[in-house]
């Protein structure tokens, strides 16, 4: 992947195809090459940092959400709009000088997730806020009054109950962890704490048939850097913290939870988690260790798998693949169940890896550069992991524009079946998602 460790003020993220774009656009009939599927009907929305104004890291610039509403074998409009919190216009810190935390400032910039007909601009600091999918921002969302905490950018869906699986960290005094779970109608249900040592980078998690894993890896918080002003993520590794799983089991959500220790890395990004019998199998993109001594990215991360024996209490880990990947992304109807098939981004590449094999395939745009691809199946063929397409927005340097490209999960690595131009280049940003309609 690309080196991206500058700390001088000429940024990665505020040059090339990572530099914001300045307009919010409304662009209706875009043209396409090739044809558009005429079973795809919705909204693809991709979430990002689109900063007004220099900023110190890629994580905190203001979130611009870009999207494309695709009806009857046509892409009907794109937009593009900043996500506008309470502390858009009015800036306010997240941490006050006290420790205490303002959780309706947000920049909002980090996926978009819809749950029991709510669609939810999310970053992990603060609260989600309620967007409509014509990108139009309603305001903070916080269940009714019931959640007063963070809420993490990678919730999780079970295909099963239709249950939002959460959790909010960022708490300075314990507890630095609390898990939430919505039922399928978006009632808040769970509110549980968690014990924890230190405030570590929490970003993501894992939800299986009948487990919550929680990731405790050592990226530690620092009060001293998050109370300085214009400075970067307010976390550094820790050589003497340790990594470990923590496993909770769905049907006692206030029950114990027990801890396995890993070898110290960090992940940002689960591919997959299920369990079977006394196992459970985690799937990630690993990091040998991030943030020494700044919030650069000069480390680069591979696909790795875990296996948690719960009878025993051991944990085997093992590297599946030496390419360098990030933003893993199933067939989100298997969340939390054995997926066969992961697609990574890689440079110029998307990388399809069956993890029953380990086998990788991969999806090559020549000099362009693609972003998270979603899955989108299929409504008419079997249900099943190669019936439907992949959607990825891709950056092309020669024209310095993007193209949403629609890929054919049954011909992977075949041309597109489709290319929306988009009417302006889309900056390169985090996760977005497919809002059926």
């Amino acid at each position: 992947m690309t080196d991206t460790s500058e700390t001088s003020t000429d940024q990665f993220f505020l040059r090339g195809n990572y530099a914001p774009v300045p307009d919010e656009l409304t662009e209706f009939d875009l043209p396409v090459a090739g044809a558009i599927p005429t079973e795809l009907d919705g909204w693809y929305l991709r979430n990002g940092p689109n900063p007004r104004q220099a900023s110190a890291h890629w994580f905190v610039g203001d979130g611009m959400i870009h999207g494309v509403r695709i009806e009857n074998g046509r892409a009907a409009w794109y937009r593009n709009r900043w996500v506008r919190t309470d502390s858009f216009a009015n800036d306010f810190p997240v941490y006050n000088a006290d420790g205490t935390r303002n959780l309706r400032s947000s920049v909002a910039n980090t996926h978009v997730v819809n749950h029991a007909g709510k669609t939810l601009a999310l970053v992990e600091s603060s609260l989600p806020y309620q967007i409509t999918n014509d990108l139009e921002t309603l305001g903070a969302y916080d269940f009714g009054g019931k959640l007063v905490d963070s809420m993490t950018a990678h919730p999780k869906i079970c295909p099963t109950t239709g249950e939002l699986h959460f959790f909010g960290y960022g708490n300075i005094v314990a507890p630095h962890v609390t898990y939430h779970r919505a039922d399928a109608d978006g009632e808040l249900t769970v509110n549980r704490p968690l014990e924890g040592p230190a405030l570590t980078m929490m970003h993501d998690f894992a939800v299986t048939a009948n487990y919550v894993v929680f990731l405790d890896l050592p990226i530690v918080f620092n009060l001293d850097i998050a109370l300085q002003a214009e400075t970067d993520m307010p976390y550094r590794w820790d050589d003497d913290y340790g990594a470990r799983f923590g496993v909770l089991r769905r049907d006692d959500p206030f029950g114990q939870v027990r801890w396995f220790d890993i070898d110290p890395c960090y992940i940002f990004h689960v591919a997959n988690a299920y369990d079977t019998g006394d196992r459970i199998e985690v799937a990630a993109v690993r990091y040998p260790e991030l943030w020494r001594d700044n919030g650069g990215f000069d480390v680069d991360a591979v696909l790795w798998s875990w296996s948690v024996d719960l009878s025993t209490g051991a944990v085997s880990e093992r590297q599946l693949d030496d390419r360098a990947v990030e933003f893993p992304r199933i067939d989100d109807r298997l969340a939390t169940l054995p997926a066969r098939y992961s697609v990574s981004v890689g440079d110029n590449r998307l990388v399809r890896y069956d993890l029953n094999t380990g086998d990788a395939v991969e999806h090559a745009f020549g000099t362009g550069t693609p972003g998270e691809a979603v899955f989108v199946p299929s409504t008419s063929a079997p249900a099943d992991e190669s019936s439907g397409w992949y959607l990825a927005y891709v950056y092309d340097p020669s024209r310095d524009g993007s193209d949403l490209v629609i890929i054919d999960a049954s011909d992977f690595t075949g041309p597109p079946v489709a290319r929306i131009q988009m009417p302006q280049r889309v900056p390169f940003g985090f996760h977005g998602n497919w809002v059926s309609a």
